[in-house]
């Protein structure tokens, strides 16, 4: 099932020369003792300039509690025909349309289905309850008209909050008690790890167990764009847990990848500091069955 999806990545274009060097290239870089530096990345990696490709989530009506089934969207009439990666036309607008709707990040809402879309298509299905694929077939558009809410972690929460969900690998911004963001990520792969970096002017061992504690926080500091750490890249990173955050990433594929921070589709990451101040509690719960 991993290497099919792998294979799901490659085929459909997602996985670039950026993405790869990203994943693959700063941890070879780590382990042959060779600095990371943001220029290198900027370097291989073409700029990313998502602000005007993603125009503001509209708020969604606050409630009190989120019912199984959610509420207070139009009613949707799915077109009903079959999307695969890099269609285009007005069913794939109508597609991510909803998907906005509904608090997920398509991206631009411009008929191209291209990686934001397909991210947001993850994470809808995931709710739903549906294998993630990047073909949109009869199961998705039926849940598209009738869409699930996400699974409350945390009933008696506080009504601005960050439900993390490592069963999923979905996380959901909630405000007003109501979900106005929910996203695929990649947590922790829960492999331990040792990488060799230059830090502060020395090659140093860096070792851990690449997991995603599972308990509550609170977001506490923050950068604006990307952060060099010693295990590599991070964009926009809002940190929760000592050195752990929800951030950016170049990969976040449909399994738990990361060192021990949320990855998160750089259309969610941009648009997510604006979205979630300080202090506001995060709870992670669950765990990712391979």
């Amino acid at each position: 099932m991993m290497r099919g999806r792998r294979r799901l990545l490659l085929a459909a274009g997602v996985v670039t020369f950026a993405t790869a060097f990203a994943a693959t290239g700063a941890t070879g870089a780590a382990q042959a003792g060779t600095a990371v530096t943001a220029g290198a990345v900027r370097a291989a990696v073409p700029a990313f300039s998502p602000s005007s490709a993603l125009p503001a989530l509209p708020a969604l009506p606050a409630r009190s509690a989120v019912p199984a089934r959610a509420t207070g969207y139009a009613p949707f009439t799915a077109p009903g025909k079959t999307l695969k990666l890099g269609a285009k036309g007005s069913a794939v607008k109508a597609l991510q349309a909803r998907l906005k709707e509904l608090g997920y990040v398509p991206g631009s809402v411009d008929g191209r289905y291209g990686g934001a879309t397909l991210m947001a298509v993850w994470a809808f299905q995931k709710v739903q309850g549906i294998t993630p694929t990047s073909t949109i077939a009869a199961r998705t558009w039926r849940a598209l008209e009738n869409p699930r809410a996400p699974k409350v972690l945390v009933p008696r929460g506080k009504a601005n909050r960050v439900e993390v969900n490592l069963t999923k690998q979905v996380m959901v911004l909630y405000r007003g008690g109501a979900p106005v963001l929910i996203s695929h990520i990649s947590s922790g792969s829960g492999i331990p790890y040792t990488e060799y970096a230059t830090w502060n002017g020395k090659r140093q061992r860096f070792s851990g167990s690449a997991r995603t504690p599972t308990g509550d926080y609170r977001t506490t500091w923050r950068v604006k764009g990307w952060h060099r750490s010693y295990l590599g890249q991070l964009y926009n990173p809002i940190f929760f847990n000592d050195g752990i955050a929800l951030h950016g990433a170049l990969s976040v594929p449909l399994y738990p990848a990361s060192h021990g921070c949320v990855r998160l589709p750089m259309s969610v990451a941009e648009i997510l500091p604006g979205m979630l101040g300080k202090g506001v509690p995060v709870h992670v719960r669950g765990a990712f069955r391979r």
